[in-house]
């Protein structure tokens, strides 16, 4: 069964959420070395319950969004459609972690479907 595995928070001013973040709950935030600015959240100490997450620049009208492992992104997205919801950014590959897509619900909640690329793992 698909399990929520990330969340991600936009953001106008990352250095303004991250101090936030890591004084409120003491989060540590990590810069990706991907291609676009991204930084990685550590929620939690290694074999702690819960999910680490990540932070971007906020590029829409969106809050902070859950992202869901799947073992076929195509098929997935095909559901999605079927059942009556959207995709709002189509697939697109996270080079070295897998492939990408955004959906939004009947009720208008975004939330993210990741593919994981087997060599990344």
């Amino acid at each position: 069964m698909p399990r929520v595995i990330h969340f991600e928070i936009p953001a106008e001013s990352p250095d303004r959420i991250q101090g936030f973040y890591s004084g409120v709950f003491g989060w540590k935030f990590t810069k990706w070395e991907g291609p676009v600015d991204y930084w990685l959240i550590t929620t939690g100490k290694e074999g702690q319950p819960g999910i680490d997450g990540g932070m971007g620049r906020k590029q829409a009208p969106m809050g902070p969004c859950n992202t869901i492992d799947v073992p076929s992104l195509d098929e997935f997205v095909a559901k999605v459609e079927r059942a009556g919801g959207a995709i709002v950014a189509p697939k697109m590959a996270i080079p070295g972690v897998g492939w990408l897509a955004y959906a939004r619900d009947p009720e208008g909640n975004t939330f993210g479907m990741m593919q994981a690329d087997a060599a990344a793992k």
